[in-house]
């Protein structure tokens, strides 16, 4: 059984922006979340997850969202979100709900495949190789539905893990890796807290508490792993936090805004998570 487990959800660039901050915060009152046993990244939780397991401190993430971290031009109209939630909205099946959504994005005429990548390694900064630690980022089928889990075993490289973590249905196409097209790993989870399963503590920071359709929320999946007796605080953005988010997850002007917002958060949340954390 793994001690410890690290969950990274997704949120575009708002919510990277307030995880980073939740991180930092929570390290300075001394929980280095960094340390755990295995950390698992779904969305933009894959770009901090890669980044923060390769050494790259959350307090370096925190100044970069200060002072103007690299923004990606993502603009998403009203016709993508039309068809996103015409995708999303259509089944109360969860896998046939993430079937419509990965046809829509399969169908959906965007950016080309090389424009997600070109994103990720910017995102990454220049990390390209799988670190020692345990790293779990998460995909879905665009073909199937189905969740998949990339790791260091998986005999891709580790930007292209990303890459697929993080291409948003409609927006972004499907990037083709390890012979299948996948899609955004938040489509049916958007933090997929229920593959911490396993681990005897669990933390998990979701900056969107539910993906649009008929989902787990991740306070759910964290009921059912604390149900079977681990110890497990899901953390999600509190009222600052949202007022700091805005209405647009990839809006990159409300990027310093967020990541304040999740330093300042960090601190209420500091007990719960010592109280999981520590042994």
């Amino acid at each position: 059984m793994t001690a410890t487990a690290l969950v990274l959800g997704g949120g575009g660039a708002v919510g990277l922006a307030w995880t980073v901050g939740m991180l930092a915060g929570l390290a300075e009152e001394g929980l280095d979340l960094s340390a755990a046993d295995v950390t698992i990244g779904t969305s933009a939780g894959s770009v901090i997850g890669a980044r923060l397991t390769s050494g790259v401190r959350a307090e370096e993430m925190y100044r970069e969202e200060l002072d103007g971290a690299p923004e990606l031009d993502v603009t998403v109209t009203l016709r993508q979100t039309a068809r996103f939630l015409w995708a999303a909205l259509g089944s109360r099946d969860p896998r046939r709900s993430a079937q419509r959504l990965g046809r829509a994005a399969l169908a959906s005429r965007t950016v080309p495949e090389s424009a997600v990548h070109d994103a990720v390694a910017v995102l990454l900064a220049g990390i390209r190789d799988w670190p020692s630690a345990d790293l779990r980022l998460t995909a879905v089928d665009a073909r199937s539905g189905d969740l998949a889990t990339f790791d260091s075993a998986s005999g891709i490289a580790l930007p292209d893990a990303v890459a697929a973590s993080c291409a948003v249905p409609v927006v972004w196409p499907p990037v083709s890796v390890a012979g299948g097209r996948w899609m955004d790993g938040g489509s049916r989870s958007t933090a997929n807290v229920h593959l911490a399963r396993g681990a005897r503590r669990v933390i998990a920071l979701t900056p969107i508490p539910k993906a649009v359709g008929p989902h787990p929320s991740a306070t759910a999946q964290g009921a059912e792993l604390a149900a079977g007796g681990a110890l497990v605080a899901v953390l999600t953005p509190d009222r600052a936090a949202r007022r700091a988010f805005g209405r647009n997850m990839l809006d990159q002007t409300r990027r310093t805004a967020a990541a304040r917002a999740g330093r300042a958060q960090a601190a209420s949340c500091a007990d719960t998570v010592r109280a999981v954390w520590t042994p």
